[in-house]
């Protein structure tokens, strides 16, 4: 199983300016321009979260701008794009991580996306001086592959923080994407469809005596009129 297939298997089953701490003097007050710009409307959600966005500011997003940038390189490192399948960014993944963080009132949660954004951070600089973002990607996938995988015998609670971290953002990548239109269409997902029924078997009807008004049949069961809405009159008899 390629990694593509091992990546769907998980959907279907379903420090730098990171750690840099800005603060005001004793009796000073920061003010900062937030940008009202609001959501444009996504054809991957529905029109009522559309709506529900659209009332929400983007300064008020769970992510500011170096984080969303940050997240959406790993989001892409996860799931990224080929010449045959989307990537992450191509579904909009990262706001729908952020949607999630802000709709959730689990405050680990937020603080594990957070934290765990600064900790990329502060491992790559250390290692690579520079940014996770704007590491190559040798550079990249060299400090997710130190988290990417643990023992599934040990606990959660005792697994390093930045593995559970990643872990957490590996499986809202996989639900992210393959809830959205792209990423139903890729796992060839139709829903629920209706199947043909000839009737109930004539030696059943045999066994118990039991006949269609030829009428009715022709009504019910005729297949060529299977995507036609029925009617009925106001005395309860099928029409069409």
């Amino acid at each position: 199983m390629d990694r593509r297939k091992s990546l769907k298997a998980i959907a279907l089953g379903s420090v730098a300016t990171g750690l840099a701490a800005h603060g005001c003097k004793p009796g000073e007050e920061k003010s900062e321009v937030v940008d009202v710009k609001t959501h444009e409307p996504a054809e991957w959600r529905t029109d009522y979260e559309n709506k529900i966005l659209s009332e929400i500011k983007a300064g008020e997003d769970f992510f500011n701008e170096h984080q969303r940038e940050t997240m959406t390189v790993l989001c892409d490192l996860i799931l990224p794009p080929s010449d045959e399948f989307k990537g992450a960014s191509d579904a909009d993944v990262v706001s729908f991580i952020d949607f999630m963080a802000r709709d959730t009132e689990s405050e680990k949660m937020q603080t594990d996306l957070k934290g765990g954004l600064m900790w990329l951070d502060h491992k790559c600089n250390t290692e690579n001086g520079v940014v996770f973002k704007s590491a190559t990607e040798g550079q990249q996938k060299a400090i997710l592959d130190e988290i990417a995988y643990y023992d599934p015998k040990t606990p959660e609670n005792e697994r390093p923080f930045e593995v559970n971290f990643f872990s957490m953002v590996r499986n809202m990548t996989m639900s992210g994407f393959y809830t959205t239109k792209i990423g139903i269409e890729e796992l060839g997902y139709k829903g629920n469809m209706p199947n043909v029924w000839d009737g109930v078997p004539q030696d059943v009807l045999d066994q118990h005596g039991v006949s269609y008004d030829p009428e009715w049949i022709a009504k019910c069961v005729d297949q060529s009129k299977r995507n036609i809405t029925a009617e009925w009159d106001e005395n309860g008899n099928l029409l069409t």
